[in-house]
């Protein structure tokens, strides 16, 4: 993730039409040296002495006493011992907290030394002068993003290079993307942002790094903790088909570390799935009727086993997702085999088993107050959103269109308040959740086409208000009209792709009309720049 050269500017000092620039970013890589993997650990059958499943996952009574408890566990081990990292490569530690000693404000480093026996509580609770016009972009959808800047160069080398999805990284910083090549991308925000100049014509994005999979790649994730201001948590998870997972450097690109997991043969079989745990501790894997979890302080094969399926009881099928709640110790999988399942975090008990969807499960995605969570599924028309303290059927369930086996993304902005999902047929759709419409669920405030092909990944940065997309689709060739008896015969073969329009690329967004000075917590009681005012509208 190399930071582009111009210099960084505070949101505050641009115009009310100029796109701020993110939160401060790594001025250079860090230098770390090649590790390899670590040496496996004795083989040990893990089909022996699964875990039971619960006969009865449906009780309501036992979500309701999981949801009253506290958080989940808070942080434990830094992920410099996790992957077996150096601290002495890790050299911008003292950099760091001198930085912050310099950034703070002048009424804070003039403040008089406190004696031994002085109180602190008036210094801790009184908020910094500067806060109180610090700016917040809300996102608003009251008329058709803006576009922004993407990439299209990049997948067009190799025929049909469609992306499977993107994925901004939890500091902003920069996007991730995967595509039908079996390559990982990383893309930097456009240097563009960074000009506080007049508009200029963003040019193309080119990726900062690349990293290779072996073969067709399942799933990934980046590091739940991560920060660009702390290489030693940059990392990327990915897994492919018949390979181990694999934990890639996000500075550098370099594999730092594997996790294996083996059948009952001893065999190695690759995840379906995978989701690192809130605090960065553990990396939950998909597989059938499984869930394994490696702890991220130890690389290789030790893992423990959660059976979903047991005694003809529970969630059965490929474990094809998984999320956990913000607010509560507890996670859910979604399984191929249609169903939804929620376990405990600490030793993944069943609390319910869920059903509703017409097709595999492909996504999930909690609300940020912990109670509901949202659901998509291949070649099914509805997306579901659940309520945790009525988890018996859902809430509501909103229309999208998906046609086909392939994974259709939808994201939630930081504030909870608008869900934005893709289609097969490119559509993308946005719907206020805090507002009731018919029946009691929300209904549609935008929907644009950003190309004619599939948008099968949708994310909302954590910070800005930036929409990034990814678009293409596996195409097969349609059979060709025979003209007339009449005619002179010309020689076209059986199947062509004359008529199939592919357009394979990455998309960013400008998603707000304009800078919100109130205070930060305000924006999410008040509609202000993020409210509905257009709602209804199409813009396609």
């Amino acid at each position: 993730m190399k930071t582009p050269e111009a210099p960084l500017l505070a949101p505050d000092c641009l115009p009310s039409d100029r796109v701020p620039a993110p939160a401060p970013l790594s001025p250079q890589a860090s230098p770390m040296d090649k590790n390899t993997d670590p040496e496996l650990m004795p083989p040990t059958l893990d089909g022996d002495d699964p875990l039971g499943v619960s006969p009865d996952p449906m009780a309501v009574s036992a979500v309701s006493q999981e949801l009253e408890e506290g958080d989940p566990a808070s942080l434990s081990i830094p992920l410099e011992t996790r992957f077996g990292i150096p601290s002495g490569l890790s050299p911008r530690v003292e950099e760091q907290e001198l930085s912050e000693n310099v950034s703070l404000p002048a009424e804070e480093t003039n403040r008089p030394e406190l004696g031994p026996g002085e109180d602190v509580e008036g210094v801790s609770e009184e908020p910094a002068p500067e806060d109180e016009g610090y700016t917040v972009w809300n996102y608003s959808f009251s008329q058709v993003p803006r576009f922004l800047s993407g990439s299209w160069s990049e997948f067009s080398t190799q025929p049909e290079n469609f992306l499977k999805g993107c994925k901004w990284a939890p500091d902003g910083s920069c996007i991730l993307t995967n595509s039908a090549d079996n390559i990982l991308r990383i893309y930097n925000l456009p240097p563009e942002l960074y000009n506080e100049g007049e508009q200029l014509e963003y040019a193309e994005m080119a990726p900062v790094l690349r990293m290779v999979e072996g073969d067709t790649i399942y799933d990934y994730c980046w590091y739940s903790l991560m920060s660009s201001t702390q290489p030693d948590t940059s990392y990327v998870a990915s897994s492919s088909r018949e390979n181990p997972i694999h934990i890639w450097d996000a500075f550098t690109g370099e594999l730092r570390a594997s996790f294996r997991s083996y059948n009952h043969l001893d065999e190695l079989t690759a995840a379906h799935s995978l989701c690192f745990s809130p605090d960065g501790s553990q990396l939950f894997c998909g597989f059938n009727r499984t869930v394994r979890i490696f702890s991220t302080s130890r690389p290789g094969r030790d893992c423990e086993v959660r059976a979903t399926f047991a005694k003809k009881q529970g969630q059965s099928g490929i474990i094809s997702c998984i999320a956990f709640s913000p607010t509560q110790p507890l996670y859910a999988c979604g399984s191929y085999g249609r169903s939804l399942g929620l376990y405990t975090w600490d030793d993944g008990s069943p609390l319910a088993l869920l059903g509703g969807h017409q097709g595999g499960i492909t996504h999930l995605c909690f609300h940020p107050d912990g109670n509901r969570f949202f659901s998509g599924a291949r070649k099914d028309a509805e997306l579901l959103c659940w309520d945790l303290r009525q988890p018996g059927r859902p809430l509501w369930s909103l229309s999208r269109e998906v046609t086909t086996n392939q994974r259709i993304y939808f994201d939630l902005d930081p504030s909870g308040q608008f869900l934005v999902s893709g289609s097969t047929s490119g559509a993308v759709s946005v719907w206020d959740t805090g507002g009731a419409g018919h029946e009691g669920k929300p209904e549609p405030v935008l929907s644009f086409l950003p190309q004619k092909d599939c948008t099968n990944g949708v994310s909302l940065h954590p910070s800005l208000p930036l929409l990034a997309t990814g678009s293409g689709q596996r195409v097969f060739p349609e059979p060709t009209e025979s003209g007339d008896e009449g005619e002179e015969e010309v020689d076209l073969p059986l199947l062509s792709m004359r008529h199939v329009h592919l357009e394979c690329q990455l998309q960013l967004w400008w998603c707000g009309g304009g800078p919100d000075t109130s205070v930060p917590d305000a924006h999410q009681d008040e509609k202000g720049q993020g409210g509905t005012e257009g709602g209804g509208r199409e813009f396609i």
